[in-house]
């Protein structure tokens, strides 16, 4: 007689499937809220700092190109040289006339300071000015400059002749007035002007903005009492011809000493500013790099203490069937879920920052897709990083010892 022997069955390899994994990684972070809170309290500032750094630094870049395509590279000022032994600090009255006549330059116009003060009313005392300084310009200032206006009209051949005043945008500001009205007046040099315009900020020249306008003519008859020499003149070239234009200007203004004439570019002085800005975008990002860091280590730290802490769990999972894989790809989520975490809040954190400081400035706001992009996966390395030890550590820990360590 023949007795069947059932075959025997080889015992079934552990698994562990990826929505395991996440669920077992995230238990330690779910059940330990508040350590994970502080956990991720480093990475987050690590990235929030990096991300707002690439964003106040794009921003400030969109607005600096923005003033310079405003700006136009083919604007030359021109002003009397400084230094010892460079003139009497004034430009030729035939200045204008004679930088006019060179065949390239399309539009050409000058500015003078004006002693004069400038109040809302004459019951303001003339100590008083706010900082609010008097220029005088012809007409074309505006069109040269490629400056526009808040409200209103600039001046032109008629109210260059008589008290009329333009106020740029923070002389507008300072004085109180938001709109140009019907019998509106300001009080200059103890004289009533009429209000036509208000200007917005302009970049080729800063100072405009806390200045009231008035024209040539006027500040001759009504407050100067006398001609008055140019002291800066703003040149629109055509493109192309501004190096050479600005070859000639000097000599052509004051052939006998053209070393008293000083020609620059204002949009020069734009782009240094936005070379230093990257350059402090540098080292800003360095330090963000650095508070990273600080955060990878307190996430290596906190992983290393769980793993002491969760000696049993561990001895328990590998009693039951898991393998020192299953054990090391459980911490080594977890670390990765820990600083992806503070990586999501950062970016989240960073691009705020940027956005409040962005909207003060009154520039652009502009957050790079890489430092979103950047601040996660950077954050996501952190984690792997500091997790490989602590994830290690736990893999190696005997079952019977781990059981029997509580």
């Amino acid at each position: 007689m023949t007795v069947a022997v059932a075959p025997t069955l080889a015992p079934t390899r552990s698994r562990l499937r990826p929505g395991d994994v996440l669920r077992v990684g995230s238990l330690g972070l779910r059940s330990r809220r508040l350590r994970t809170s502080l956990s991720t309290l480093g990475v987050a500032i690590g990235i929030a700092a990096m991300v707002g750094v690439l964003g106040l630094s794009a921003s400030s870049q969109a607005d600096l190109n923005s003033k310079i395509k405003a700006l136009g590279t083919n604007l030359l000022e021109v002003a009397p040289g400084q230094g010892f032994g460079r003139g009497t600090g004034t430009l030729p009255d035939t200045a204008v006339a004679m930088t006019g006549r060179i065949g390239p330059v399309t539009a050409v116009s000058s500015l003078t300071t004006v002693t004069a003060t400038v109040r809302r009313t004459d019951q303001i005392d003339v100590g008083i000015t706010n900082g609010i300084g008097v220029f005088a310009a012809d007409p074309g200032l505006l069109d040269t400059l490629h400056a526009k206006l808040a409200d209103g009209k600039f001046l032109d051949a008629a109210t260059a002749q008589y008290p009329a005043v333009v106020l740029g945008a923070t002389a507008a500001q300072k004085l109180g007035i938001t709109s140009v009205g019907d019998g509106l007046r300001v009080y200059i040099a103890d004289k009533w002007f009429d209000v036509i315009g208000i200007m917005q900020p302009v970049a080729a020249a800063p100072g405009l903005d806390r200045a009231a306008v008035v024209g040539l003519v006027t500040a001759e008859t009504y407050i100067v009492g006398a001609a008055i020499a140019p002291a800066t003149i703003y040149v629109r070239t055509a493109d192309g011809a501004t190096d050479a234009v600005s070859g000639v200007l000097a000599s052509t203004i004051n052939p006998a000493t053209p070393e008293e004439v000083q020609v620059s570019r204002p949009s020069d002085a734009l782009a240094a500013q936005q070379a230093a800005s990257t350059a402090f975008t540098s080292l800003f990002l360095g330090l963000g790099a650095v508070a990273l860091l600080v955060g990878g280590i307190g996430i290596a730290n906190v992983m290393v203490i769980a793993v002491i802490e969760r000696r049993t769990e561990i001895g328990l999972r590998r009693a039951l069937g898991a393998t020192k894989a299953h054990i090391r790809r459980q911490f080594l989520t977890e670390a990765v879920l820990l600083a992806g975490a503070g990586g999501l809040v950062g970016v989240v954190l960073g691009a705020i920052v940027t956005a409040i400081y962005a909207n003060t400035q009154h520039w652009q706001v502009v957050i790079p897709p890489v430092a979103i992009l950047g601040g996660l996966v950077a954050a996501v390395i952190i984690g792997g990083i500091a997790g490989l030890y602590p994830a290690a550590r736990a893999a190696r820990l005997p079952p019977t010892e781990a059981l029997r360590s509580n």
